[in-house]
């Protein structure tokens, strides 16, 4: 890959044809006042320290590579390892870049952090993050989401966050980032749009790649001491995009390392019900940037569903469209019934309970080790722990 496809975003924030700041020119000027405020102050000593010593004694990084034995026996095959960003303080990768946001927004002198999530990982996060930092905290979420993800909304509202319910559309994520940034656009001035992934406009597709870009570096160290070698295969699945983006920027300029992204089939590729966005959708604007979503004749998003609240967004980060144009990054899709099963297997074979979104990777993960030598390696990010999805999976499968 050259160096040229490196150097990303340009500096009008696109990723070859994607992203960009498809917003009013008011806003244009908010979001660059943010960029500016980010490459200067993320690249001060005292930001950098206090950052740093927050991943390490508050997150509890760097999060362990875990080989995952019985699992491999079990599927044949490549050996399976899992970069354990579940292991985090709020139980995924979210807090990396809600860390991040959150002492931004303080050293910017933002009084209200806004944000919207969907499984409600992103939502715990920056609400812990905004507790540590001591600014006020909204997160807006879907109501489908807020029954579905009950421990979570309590574990919000404990921290002190205010939750705003949201009724319109599907009553999922599309609409509560909707949401948010309606309340946003009140007082940009004061408030932080505390962005959940690497979408919306620039700056915040780099932004959130770089703060979740440490759990590709620690990945690539720890691999690299652990095995001798680099990963044959690194897998993470893909909603809006941050955690893969976390752990690919590192392995970018790794030829031989193979990337692949895994979006939710849903119910099938076949029906309307899915959210493959790199699979099955076509370039268009969505939340102020340019991307792939699933949209109607007319260029307006569609409804989207997965199991896993926090897949069902109907866009996607810029950088992935581009990276998948590229052929850099190769694109999958897993359905509810493998995303289930990976689930159970990891669990009783491996004490690890994943989040529903993580075993979409890992199910993709089972179903090519088996077509890989044993000499052969696969890294899957898992990237959170499925404390949250527990009673749901249980519900669903009669458990």
């Amino acid at each position: 890959m050259s160096k040229e496809n490196l150097q990303m975003p340009d500096e009008k924030g696109y990723f070859g044809e994607y992203g960009g700041q498809i917003i009013p020119p008011p806003l244009i000027e908010i979001m660059n006042e943010i960029n500016d405020a980010y490459d200067k102050v993320t690249q001060t000593e005292s930001f950098q320290q206090e950052l740093q010593q927050l991943y390490a004694d508050y997150v509890g990084r760097p999060s362990p590579i875990y080989f995952a034995q019985r699992l491999t026996d079990e599927v044949g095959g490549a050996r399976i390892f899992f970069k354990r960003e579940d292991l985090n303080h709020t139980g995924a990768h979210k807090i990396n870049h809600c860390l991040g946001e959150a002492l931004l927004a303080k050293y910017m002198g933002k009084t209200k952090v806004l944000a919207e999530t969907g499984a409600g990982q992103h939502g715990v996060a920056l609400a812990t993050a905004c507790a540590l930092v001591g600014i006020d905290c909204e997160i807006h979420m879907g109501e489908i989401d807020i029954e579905k993800e009950h421990p979570n909304v309590t574990k919000m509202k404990i921290l002190g966050c205010t939750l705003v319910p949201v009724s319109r559309g599907t009553r999922t994520l599309k609409d509560a980032v909707d949401s948010a940034f309606e309340e946003y656009l009140k007082d940009p001035a004061n408030y932080f749009y505390a962005i959940g992934s690497v979408v919306g406009p620039h700056p915040f597709p780099k932004i959130v790649r770089d703060f979740q870009s440490i759990v590709g570096k620690e990945a690539r160290e720890q691999f690299l001491a652990r095995e001798d070698r680099l990963p044959d295969v690194l897998i993470a699945c893909v909603g809006g995009g941050s955690n893969a983006m976390g752990l690919f920027t590192a392995f970018l300029e790794d030829e031989d390392v193979r990337m692949i992204g895994v979006e939710p089939a849903g119910k099938g590729l076949d029906t309307d019900e899915h959210a493959a966005t790199l699979t099955l959708g076509t370039k268009g604007a969505i939340h102020g940037f340019e991307c792939y979503n699933i949209q109607d004749k007319d260029g307006n998003p569609l409804p989207v569903y997965s199991i896993a609240s926090g897949l069902d967004y109907p866009g996607v980060g810029p950088q992935h469209c581009h990276l998948k144009d590229i052929k850099r990054v190769t694109y999958e899709a897993v359905d509810d019934q493998a995303c289930l099963d990976a689930f159970m297997q990891v669990s009783r074979l491996e004490g690890i309970i994943p989040a529903l979104e993580s075993a979409h990777a890992i199910a993709h993960a089972m179903k090519i080790a088996r077509e890989m030598p044993d000499d052969k390696t696969i890294l899957v990010n898992l990237s959170g722990r499925g404390d949250k999805d527990a009673d749901f999976v249980a519900e669903r499968l009669s458990l």
